[in-house]
């Protein structure tokens, strides 16, 4: 790694042979020099950027006395790294009382003798300046190069984390969207009052056009958002207990970009392994497991000999194309859920279904009604019937409610009040009592909805998106034909009993 490389301070002018300048009171000789300035005013600080070496004869001064101490005042203020007094002109030496104030603000002052011209001074420092320019250029040069060969070894960002907090001379620390830490701190520990988390809060509204720089204390912190699109994936944080250079903050910023280089590879990446995921998804449940299984040995967190289990089960919900994606991306970071095969279908993207082996599944379920959906999980089977187990999980779902958001096929049929009757007795059970619905499949939808929603005609008339008046006249329709009362709970128990049974008949059709 390159050593770093200082700025021109106050004694580096200081120690130049040629200029033969004599420190009068040097409090602070590690005071940066931008430039040299020559003023006999009174009050030059409104000509003054900060950070200038101001030299003077002190032509107007020979009768100064308390005025010395303003003089100073205001050259402090204006950020002077130093004053540099020639003698042998207007004064044989540098005037006491100059010294006095000097020494009560803590600012520089030297000597300038009467052979040192003040084009000397300034041609030399000017000098010193260019050298410590190109230096930093070629140090610039060289910390990008040892953060992107630091970037491009595989694994984690630890590396270029590493590199970096080396070139700054502090540490470093990778954050999530929401300000905690992802990887790192590495190299020195962030300062004590230092809260990473309300900084991200506080820029985050910004997205990828934030940054925030904390000047102040013993440190100065750097944060930038790293990511692609709009969206910040995460945050890097940079502390230092010294100012940042120009070719440090260069640094920084070659460092953000190469994490945004990162992260768009992953999208990338995600985004292929996420078409793959959704392909094999549409194969297993069509019952081509085997190509199904070869197509999944190319998704990388998927282990090639083994992708897919001997027993499977599939969950569906549905949901708005935004509330799906988030929970495709909920599945993904979880350990438990990342594997399974999840993926939006239908023509609005509305919604998702994914399949793995039962425990994962239910895990998944699990976590999809944590985000506020209602999820159906199908029957148990091996991986040549994934067609039942969709359309299991198609009618667990249909048989939800917000009290209920998740529902099992095994609770509904295997062991329901299906498995009491028997199966050819509920199939003609079924039969029987659906007869006068038949053909009607607005009617049947209809009477599914109304006993799932307890009688709730508001419930049912916003499941199916038609008029509460609709719902009222297919109601009535359904008590003529059957001629009986949905009032009634024995009519109602045995219309779910002859839907439950219709339902597995059709599944196993």
């Amino acid at each position: 790694m390159c050593k770093s490389v200082a700025m021109v301070v106050v004694q580096d002018v200081l120690a130049q042979p040629a200029l033969a300048l004599r420190g009068v009171f040097v409090p602070r000789p590690a005071e940066a020099v931008r430039w040299v300035a020559t003023s006999e005013l009174a009050d030059p600080s409104p000509f003054l950027e900060g950070g200038e070496v101001l030299l003077t004869t002190g032509l107007s001064t020979d009768q100064w006395h308390d005025e010395w101490e303003g003089y100073v005042a205001r050259l402090r203020a204006a950020g002077v790294a130093a004053i540099g007094f020639a003698t042998g002109l207007t004064h044989a030496t540098v005037p006491g009382r100059l010294e006095s104030a000097c020494r009560a603000r803590g600012l520089n002052l030297f000597e300038v003798p009467r052979r040192t011209t003040f084009v000397a001074i300034s041609r030399l420092t000017a000098r010193l300046l260019e050298q410590r320019e190109q230096a930093d250029a070629r140090r610039a040069v060289a910390m990008q190069r040892e953060l992107t060969e630091a970037a491009a070894r595989r694994g984690t960002p630890a590396a270029l984390l590493r590199t970096l907090a080396g070139q700054v001379g502090g540490g470093t620390a990778l954050l999530t969207g929401e300000g905690a830490p992802d990887g790192g701190p590495v190299g020195a520990a962030p300062p004590p009052d230092l809260d990473l988390a309300a900084e991200v809060a506080r820029i985050r509204p910004q997205g990828l056009r934030a940054s925030a720089t904390l000047a102040g204390g013993a440190h100065t912190v750097v944060i930038q958002p790293v990511g692609v699109g709009t969206r910040p994936e995460g945050y890097l944080a940079v502390w230092s207990p010294q100012p940042l250079s120009d070719g440090r903050r260069g640094a920084v910023t070659t460092a953000v970009a190469l994490l945004g280089l990162a992260a768009e590879r992953r999208h990338d990446r995600r985004a292929t392994d996420r078409r793959l995921r959704g392909r094999a998804l549409e194969l297993l449940l069509a019952g081509d497991a085997r190509t199904a299984a070869v197509l999944l040995t190319a998704v990388e967190d998927r282990p090639g000999e083994t992708p897919l289990p001997a027993r499977i089960r599939v969950a569906w919900t549905t949901g708005t194309p935004p509330i799906l994606a988030a929970a495709v991306e909920a599945l993904e970071a979880a350990p438990a859920t990342r594997a399974a095969l999840a993926a939006p279908t239908g023509s609005a993207g509305d919604a998702l279904r994914l399949a793995d082996d039962p425990e994962r599944v239910e895990l998944a379920a699990a976590r999809l009604a944590e985000l506020g959906l209602r999820v159906g999980v199908g029957a148990a089977v091996g991986l040549d019937d994934g067609e039942r187990a969709a359309t299991t999980a198609r009618y667990a779902l249909a048989q939800t409610t917000d009290a209920v958001p998740v529902v099992h096929w095994d609770d509904l049929v295997d062991d329901g009040v299906l498995a009491l009757v028997g199966d050819r007795a509920a199939v003609a059970f079924a039969a029987s009592f659906l007869a006068p619905l038949a053909g009607r499949a607005d009617l049947l939808r209809t009477l599914r909805a109304f006993l799932r929603h307890h009688g709730s005609r508001g419930k049912v008339a916003a499941e199916l998106a038609v008029h509460r008046n609709t719902v009222r006249h297919r109601l009535e329709e359904i008590e003529a034909a059957m001629g009986r009362s949905l009032d009634d709970p024995a009519t109602r128990v045995s219309a779910w009993v002859a839907l439950q049974a219709d339902a597995a008949r059709r599944l196993e059709v």
